[in-house]
């Protein structure tokens, strides 16, 4: 029961109106349990968008033992593909929750991943197929990664300023363990018939065994038809965070909405494009080694370090923490490149694997430490402009809400396309120059401008926006 006087979220169908978290009698008394619920629906159909967004990781990598005869620069470009579609669908889907509502929204985009998952099920059965449906179904893989942008921006309306990173480093931590699961899944259902009925035809690999690739699809499909009625009848929209893309555009003349593309370009752009060209980057580096059977512990480590990025970022600063986290990836690439194989080297896959493993940890923490500075930005830039008035401030909050979210979404899409260029980047060093050094020097750059940017506008001292 709410307290006298406290805003009530009063419910119209699944509509919250006067939803207000920075009101702490009603969100102690029922606000962080309607914000909850929403969130733990959210985070297995973010889970689920990510498996489908990086199915090519892995089925890419077995379509030679289905029995098409792909160039492995053909399959590098389906392994690339889906993170520059879905990169491209942030930027609209950014915007989406605001106008149609969270609810309606996720449930929409969840049941859209059925199209590429039941199309990669049907396509991969027959060595025949044409390779412009295998790219157009690539694309299509699209829809998984635009929902993230989306699901980000959904959730960050129900949580509190000093709840904003633990809550988003769950949402975002937790979704992003589809890549891994995906990734430890599929070589396991892809040994067996497990949907007959949907077409029971098996290639024969070299060593005799059968391979039912269809199941990479299929499997997904009962577990998105659960999650989108999940959303549909379990999740809600919040009336005070309707508004039209005029008004969210607003964004875009923000000098520090670009500033945290930046730096999340570093962060979750790393993370999605090691994890779609590490199986493929470890089979090219050392032949002898079976990349399908180790690509999945970088996007483990990855996701489930996220939220503790989060959760850091709220007890000592994001900015703090994201700078910190920038030099230590620099010096992971580093480690990466001291295992190499080079100068008639074999180089030393366990060095290579343990220093990825960290370089993975580190795109996780920054994913989960960037993500609680923007709305901590916007909020705060917001209410400093606002005045004392209470009324004022209160509508600063809201204003502030909404620019952080569409931030949140707007970045995640310009950080996704790092998926694209990351392993389009491997390829490019080693037509090159026969190695992937040249792509890593170029990533340690990067990395160096990502801390530069951070001291001077967030973490320094008489920084423009402490955070």
């Amino acid at each position: 029961m709410s307290k006298p006087g406290m805003a009530t979220p009063y419910r119209e169908g699944y509509v919250l109106h006067n939803w207000n978290p920075e009101d702490n009698d009603f969100w102690q008394a029922e606000g962080r349990r309607i914000a909850y619920r929403n969130l733990w629906i959210s985070i297995p159909c973010l889970l689920l968008a990510f498996a489908v967004w990086m199915i090519w990781s892995v089925t890419a990598v077995m379509l030679p033992q289905a029995g098409f005869d792909y160039t492995t620069n053909q399959l590098f470009w389906l392994a690339a593909l889906p993170s520059l579609s879905g990169a491209t669908l942030r930027v609209f889907y950014s915007f989406m929750v605001p106008i149609f509502g969270g609810r309606r929204w996720t449930a929409i985009s969840t049941a859209s991943l059925l199209i590429p998952a039941v199309g990669i099920g049907f396509a991969v059965q027959n060595p025949d197929t044409p390779y412009w449906v295998m790219i157009t179904l690539a694309i299509l893989c699209g829809f998984g990664g635009g929902n993230f942008a989306s699901s980000m921006s959904n959730i960050s309306f129900f949580f509190p300023k000093q709840e904003k990173g633990t809550a988003l480093g769950l949402n975002a931590g937790l979704g992003n363990l589809g890549v891994s699961l995906m990734q430890f899944v599929v070589p396991l259902v892809i040994t067996i018939s497990v949907f007959g009925a949907f077409g029971d035809a098996s290639a024969t690999r070299a060593d005799g065994s059968s391979l039912w690739l269809q199941n990479a699809g299929f499997v997904w499909v009962p577990f998105i038809l659960l999650a989108t009625a999940a959303a549909w009848f379990g999740m809600n929209d919040v009336a005070n965070a309707r508004a039209s893309f005029a008004e969210q555009a607003v964004i875009f003349r923000r000098k520090h909405n670009w500033l945290m593309c930046w730096l999340y370009i570093g962060t979750f752009g790393s993370f999605i494009g090691y994890s779609a060209a590490f199986p493929m980057l470890i089979n090219n580096q050392f032949p002898d080694i079976d990349g399908t059977q180790y690509a999945f512990l970088g996007p483990l480590i990855g996701a489930l370090i996220r939220p503790v990025g989060g959760w850091l970022a709220d007890k000592l600063g994001g900015a703090r923490v994201t700078l910190w986290n920038f030099v230590v990836m620099g010096l992971a690439v580093l480690a990466v490149m001291l295992f190499l194989p080079g100068e008639g080297g074999s180089g030393n896959f366990w060095g290579f694997l343990l220093a990825f493993l960290v370089l993975f940890a580190t795109t996780g923490v920054g994913n989960g430490s960037t993500f609680r500075m923007i709305p901590v930005i916007f909020t705060n830039q917001a209410q400093a402009a606002a005045g004392s008035d209470p009324a004022a401030q209160r509508q600063a909050v809201a204003d502030g809400n909404k620019e952080g979210a569409a931030v949140l979404g707007f970045s995640s899409a310009i950080g996704a396309y790092g998926g694209f260029f990351i392993p389009r980047g491997f390829g490019s060093s080693i037509a090159l120059t026969g190695t992937v050094s040249l792509a890593l020097w170029i990533f340690i750059v990067f990395y160096l401008s990502c801390i530069a940017v951070t001291w001077w506008y967030y973490a320094r001292r008489g920084a423009e926006a402490p955070c």
